[in-house]
């Protein structure tokens, strides 16, 4: 917007122009991403994480409702993290594979569409699930004060292959797909090949963010099968130690806290971001306008 001041023009709109602008930059396919990866992992840490300590360390007085509705959503949060994780590989897969095609194919819509339909299926996933013990609260419950969550062997196959199995499928051989390609974009780099056409160059040349997600996706795929397959070699062994279940359990969970890690901090904005809200930054007049990326 611009007012005329004693025959000078001003810019009222510049400052917020560029505000708007700078947060604008931020609304890409791969943050939103980001963003829903974000809320299950911070729930996991919020919620299940403190249901799971006074589970372990006394007796469970919430009730038999509550008990349930914590085995529900301790479920609910970590498979929606799961697919999450895919969601991103897929979109890493396109970043780096088709990168020619990635504006048309990726677009902000399209992923917020993917996002919400992947929340409304894992819902639907864990109340598959849970139909039982939804039916018949406390129904597993062996004495007093305890919060057990018992999943029959038939739908404990389905979460092996839901949860583990088709998941990591999916994100190894995306992310074998990725290496091979960002390693000959890396050395068609690397020799200056100038026999390629120009219309052609882009699909050569590697950004350095995007040769970056093939080492984001190598730590995912190490951090995953650390994290996961503990747990999913315990249970399916059918190991009844205590101390051991205890100990597979948390390390299932400390997925979710390195899941923001490895997403997250390996972005500058991220990081930039973060360094402006420490410092308080971001309580300075005009902070709306800090160009973070």
């Amino acid at each position: 917007m611009s007012v005329a001041v004693h025959g000078r023009v001003v810019h009222l709109g510049s400052q917020f122009g560029s505000a708007n602008t700078s947060s604008r930059q931020l609304h890409t396919p791969t943050n939103f991403l980001l963003l829903s990866l974000a809320v299950s992992d911070f729930l996991v840490g919020f919620l299940v994480m403190p249901g799971e300590i006074l589970r372990q360390t006394s007796c469970w007085t919430l009730g038999d409702v509550l008990c349930l509705l914590y085995n529900y959503l301790s479920y609910f949060m970590t498979s929606a993290s799961v697919v999450n994780m895919v969601l991103i590989s897929v979109d890493r897969y396109v970043a780096i594979c088709d990168p020619l095609h990635y504006n048309t194919k990726v677009t902000v819509k399209r992923v917020q569409i993917c996002v919400c339909l992947s929340w409304v299926f894992v819902l639907l996933y864990c109340s598959i699930i849970f139909r039982d013990q939804m039916a018949h609260p406390g129904k597993y419950q062996s004495c007093n004060g305890e919060c057990a969550a018992v999943i029959d062997y038939n739908a404990g196959i389905i979460d092996v292959v839901v949860n583990f199995i088709l998941p990591l499928s999916i994100i190894v051989t995306l992310y074998m797909r990725v290496f091979v390609v960002a390693l000959s974009q890396a050395r068609a780099m690397r020799s200056h090949v100038t026999s390629v056409k120009p219309q052609h160059a882009v699909a050569v040349r590697a950004k350095k963010s995007e040769l970056k997600a093939a080492r984001t996706l190598g730590v995912l795929v190490l951090v995953f099968l650390m994290c996961f397959c503990p747990f999913y070699i315990v249970t399916l062994a059918g190991v009844s130690s205590a101390s051991y279940l205890v100990f597979v359990i948390n390390v299932f969970y400390f997925n979710s806290f390195l899941n923001p890690l490895i997403y997250a901090l390996f972005y500058s904005w991220f990081r930039r971001a973060i360094r402006h809200i420490i410092t308080l930054h971001i309580l300075q007049p005009g902070s709306r306008g800090h160009n973070i990326l």
